[in-house]
């Protein structure tokens, strides 16, 4: 029988295939350290005898709160060989919600960055099921270091898998609310490569990948490890905080041919260069953006300056990576394109029946890489996966070309004089205009309870604030008399989860 363990096929076979000394991941800061994939299937083999050593038996869940650094692809694939479960988790959440993750995952082993340690800390604070804490970096009191959790370990054979076998967590990005433990299987993060990757992406050997978007999170877990891994390219990791600055000197300075990132990140890099007046220094060939909907005038402005196209998609947690995406050749900026090769997508309305082109409906989509369900929360999996199919609570449109155009979240989406109104449209416009870098849109009851758009908007560095009768012309002029919005803010910035989704709910929680 077949090994079927994600980690023969990402990381073993390499060895096997001639890679021993082909570098797999590079740091960009730090100790900007390297790894080759023999190392890489030596040290992560050997994290998995440290795993056992330990007392870990299969499905025990390892935690991760770590940066994008070496000890991560080493603790997720070796967590794999041992046949422990991997729970990555966000690295910019706070003690409380940690501290609820690691008792709804029952995790019994945590690695840990040390420069997290402090927020990490009190919530392990009585945690009953863990049974050692590993801190890549000095350790504090009463906890192991990495270096120490794996000295003397013997190099472990990757333990056999099937692709149904499940294989490791992540917890939802928590855009609308309190993270979910979302369990995928080995064969997930082959077909997320063999789809995405290697059809849309049309990822190299000779690719160097640099992906914003943390290993922690789908986007940059098939952006950073599968895709490229998939292959045998190069990544190029960061621990940092992205920002244009930053980032155009990694692009500049390590020469990824590939680059992943989030709308809000190429809406501040493209105002930045603007500002410059210089051509920026980058050897990209492509780019791909998800986590929200790319702004038709970011892509077009950003495909100007950097002679990169943007693929931009949707993906999610629960499918693991991008379904639905643009793709080389044929972009249209504003839409999220067409269904990857390998997946199906439909709109429903709220009787679950077919919407014909142009109306508004929920995205429904099947394929390969689907979610095995929620942890705990059976309901919840109940609502979300039904059969082959799995509801996304996005709203789309289908035009008559067959491209998919966002309209917002479901829970996002309201009716102004009887019209539905699609947020996203609105934040469209509003970025329009020259003064504004990012938007939020969301509804609010006037003084007669009747529901209307209110804005929060982000202004560019060194524009003089507009007037709000001025924003609600420029919107009015582009989309419509009913759609503009009543209300405009102007605020330093949006609250975001860490994968740059912007959380509206909160916002609503102002109004």
């Amino acid at each position: 029988m077949t090994n079927e363990n994600a980690a023969v096929y990402f990381v073993d076979r390499h060895v096997t295939e001639g890679r021993v000394d082909k570098v797999a991941f590079r740091e960009a800061d730090g100790l900007k350290r390297s790894l080759t994939y023999g190392e890489l299937a030596e040290q992560s083999g050997q994290f998995a005898g440290a795993l056992l050593r330990h007392g870990v038996r299969r499905e025990e869940r390892v935690a991760m709160i770590l940066r994008d650094e070496l000890e991560f692809p080493i603790s997720f694939w070796g967590a794999l060989k041992a046949g422990a479960i991997p729970v990555p988790l966000n690295t910019l959440l706070s003690a409380q919600v940690y501290e609820a993750i690691l008792a709804d995952s029952r995790a019994s082993i945590l690695v840990v960055s040390r420069d997290l340690w402090e927020t990490v800390k009190p919530a392990i604070d009585g945690n009953r099921f863990l049974r050692s804490v590993v801190v890549v970096g000095d350790k504090p009191e009463g906890t192991e270091s990495f270096a120490d959790f794996v000295a003397g370990a013997e190099v472990e054979e990757t333990c056999d898998a099937s692709a149904d076998e499940l294989a490791f967590w992540l917890y939802s990005s928590g855009s609308t609310g309190t993270p979910k433990g979302v369990r995928h299987v080995h064969g997930s993060l082959k077909a997320t490569a063999d789809t995405f990757g290697a059809q849309v992406l049309g990822i190299r050997e000779d690719d160097t990948v640099f992906s914003v978007a943390k290993m922690f999170f789908a986007y940059g877990m098939g952006n950073a490890m599968s895709f490229p891994m998939s292959v045998g390219a190069t990544t190029i990791i960061f621990g940092g905080r992205p920002t244009p600055d930053s980032v155009s000197a990694i692009l500049a300075n390590e020469r990824p041919t590939v680059f992943c990132a989030v709308p809000t990140l190429y809406a501040a890099m493209v105002a930045a260069q603007e500002k410059a007046g210089t051509d920026p220094d980058h050897q990209v060939r492509i780019c791909t953006s998800a986590g929200e909907a790319l702004p038709r005038e970011v892509g077009e402005r950003w495909q100007k300056i950097w002679k990169a196209p943007i693929v931009d998609g949707v993906g999610s947690t629960e499918m693991l990576h991008i379904f639905l995406s643009n793709a080389p050749g044929d972009i249209v900026y504003g839409t999220s394109g067409k269904a990857v090769p390998g997946y199906d997508v439909r709109l429903v309305d709220e009787h679950d029946e077919d919407v014909p082109p142009g109306e508004v409906g929920e995205l429904l989509v099947r394929g390969p890489s689907s979610a095995e369900g929620y942890w705990n929360r059976r309901s919840k999996s109940q609502a979300t996966f039904q059969g082959h199919w799995t509801r996304t609570g996005d709203k789309y449109e289908c035009t008559p070309e067959g491209r998919y155009v966002y309209c917002g979240r479901t829970d996002d989406m309201f009716k102004v004089s009887g019209i539905w109104v699609s947020p996203f449209e609105v934040e469209q416009a509003l970025v329009d205009h020259p003064a504004v870098l990012e938007a939020a849109v969301v509804a609010r009851a006037d003084d007669g309870d009747l529901i209307k758009p209110a804005a929060y908007i982000v202004l560019k560095e060194g524009v003089a604030p507009p007037s709000q009768d001025d924003i609600k012309s420029f919107v009015k002029d582009k989309i419509g008399m009913w759609k503009y919005p009543r209300w405009v803010e102007i605020v330093d910035e949006l609250p975001k989860t860490a994968t740059g989704k912007v959380q509206r709910f909160k916002l609503r929680e102002t109004c």
